[in-house]
């Protein structure tokens, strides 16, 4: 059955926000396939040298730019900057199917989780494991995924990936602080420190539509890590609001 569009959320306020930095070939699909499932979508340019900016407009989205570089203060301004409800976090290299938005949202809109994170162990990826370079990555993303169950007691098969719902008061409570990828394992272990709920739910990665991955991992598995160890074991966030 064909969704019935942002409808379905009810009374609940549902934005995409697509995180894009050069992504020209791949960005104006990304806004088209998202636009029927949310009430606005949102791109925060990461300072493109190319035509993404003008190309996500015509597409229909509202763009933000000239903010701060890095994934993490992209996500950061976007909490600032986008008052809806939910946001819905996806890329705009064409590796998240935006079909898969309302299986994100709907969760958080429902009140069952404040945090819904797509897991490719669950759903498959494209990329997870073609090179040596994605091999370190998923063995990576499987330990990180081991420290935090084993640490939190809950059992997430994906905390990764950056294709994710999340209530925005919850996330903006939290008080996060990394500037890079590493935003989106520290999104979940401070969620889940602050006793908020964190889930998954099955989304397939396909291979970016074009060019290469912004992440290199040879020389960014440090911080990786460095966040992980740092946001493990730090006592429990008290504030919270009411949900």
């Amino acid at each position: 059955m064909p969704f019935p569009g942002p409808a379905a959320y009810g009374d609940t306020r549902v934005a995409v926000v697509i995180l894009a930095r050069n992504e020209e070939p791949s960005v104006g699909a990304a806004v088209a396939g998202a636009r029927p499932f949310a009430h606005e979508v949102h791109v925060m340019d990461g300072r493109s040298t190319d035509r993404t900016v003008e190309i996500a407009r015509e597409a229909g989205a509202i763009v933000h730019s000239g903010g701060q570089p890095g994934k993490g203060a992209a996500i950061r301004e976007s909490l600032e900057l986008v008052p809806t409800d939910v946001i819905v976090f996806m890329d705009a290299d064409g590796s998240h199917d935006p079909a898969d938005i309302p299986k994100l949202a709907l969760p958080v809109v429902r009140n069952e989780t404040d945090l819904c994170v797509g897991s490719r162990f669950a759903g498959g990826s494209d990329e997870l494991s073609v090179s040596v370079g994605q091999l370190v990555r998923t063995i990576g993303n499987i330990s990180m995924n081991i420290a935090i169950n084993t640490r939190f007691g809950v059992e997430l098969t994906d905390t990764l990936n950056g294709f994710r719902a999340a209530r925005r008061s919850a996330v903006a409570a939290v008080g996060l602080r990394e500037r890079t990828h590493t935003i989106e394992q520290e999104m979940v272990m401070k969620m889940l420190r602050a006793g908020y709920r964190v889930s998954n739910i099955a989304t397939h990665e396909f291979a970016r539509a074009h060019g290469t991955s912004h992440i290199r991992i040879w020389r960014e598995w440090p911080t990786f890590v460095r966040c992980v160890v740092t946001n493990l074991f730090r006592r429990r966030i008290r504030s919270q609001p009411p949900r």
